[in-house]
């Protein structure tokens, strides 16, 4: 799967510097049995998604110094995922995932809606070591965050992007297609879920992997759900449908992110994207086995 642009050896040549950063927060599960708080956000599920796959990240995001931060922080040390834990003046953010009523219904603390990522010289230092940059649920349509962001990517560094546009967090649908296609250009991988399409290009998922590879991104990972995924790389489209495997299906919510960061994980190997996008596959298929959103080993 490996692409054109090198890193440096500054993580060594089998375990490249990594840093995640983008959205860290509290999931709320609200069923007719009750209320939970788990560890959550696209962001950190990403790093400890590289944890279980033996790939050491550091992961940078928004968190407070409240009850919710410190569930947090357990979280990551028990996965051994370090944080860089940026400002969070309205305290650690929360996503409320109601299923009392059937459907999930899906609201956002206001932390969360002014999310932001502060480059702290901490962060600037992590960013000009990395290898790898991975950025998981970030605000787009902030243009003041645009230019954060991508003041922070050296010019060596492999970048990955998971955009991950949520309906109670998009502002402005035009400005976050701009803010994402400005950092495509740079980007090593893209993905890109037949929802976030709609969402964020009001169009297709054909158009938006349309628009993310005009704008100079080298690969797009799809994701279309029950309809599996690809890998594609200007004419060259590789399928892989979804995996089976033992047990029922509990929780999607991890899906996307699990397949993200296993072909992200594969970005520097030697093998086919067939093979990569297999892997993905089966271990979405086990990470949906299980509740919440960590990523769970192919069985």
């Amino acid at each position: 799967m490996a692409g054109e642009r090198g890193g440096g050896e500054r993580g060594g040549a089998d375990r490249p510097a990594v840093l995640v950063l983008g959205d860290v927060l509290i999931d709320e599960l609200r069923t007719p049995d009750g209320s939970t708080d788990v560890a959550g956000g696209s962001a950190l599920n990403v790093a400890v998604g590289f944890a279980v796959l033996g790939v050491p990240a550091v992961l940078a995001g928004m968190v407070g110094d409240d009850p919710a931060g410190a569930l947090l922080r357990a979280h990551l040390e028990e996965h051994g995922v370090p944080l860089l834990a940026t400002a969070a003046p309205l305290g650690t953010g929360r996503a409320v995932s109601d299923r009392t009523a059937g459907e999930p219904r899906y609201s956002f603390s206001e932390a969360s809606r002014r999310r932001t990522i502060m480059a702290t010289p901490a962060l600037r230092r992590a960013a000009a070591r990395a290898d790898l940059i991975v950025v998981s649920g970030f605000p787009f349509d902030d243009p003041d965050e645009v230019q954060t962001l991508t003041a922070l990517v050296p010019p060596t560094a492999r970048l990955a992007i998971d955009a991950n546009p949520r309906t109670g967090l998009l502002r402005d649908r035009a400005a976050f297609a701009e803010g994402l296609l400005r950092l495509a250009a740079r980007a090593d991988l893209v993905k890109l879920g037949a929802e976030d399409a709609e969402l964020v290009f009001g169009a297709a998922l054909a158009h938006g992997t349309r628009r993310l590879l005009a704008s100079g991104a080298r690969a797009v990972l799809e994701t279309a759900g029950s309809a599996g995924a690809a890998l594609v790389r200007g004419s060259e489209r590789t399928d892989a449908p979804v995996t089976t495997a033992p047990g029922a299906i509990v929780d999607t919510m991890g899906a996307g992110d699990a397949t993200f960061t296993t072909v992200v994980a594969a970005l520097t190997s030697d093998e086919s994207d067939s093979a990569v996008l297999g892997r993905a596959m089966a271990i979405a298929a086990a990470t949906i086995r299980s509740p919440g959103g960590l990523l769970r080993p192919a069985v």
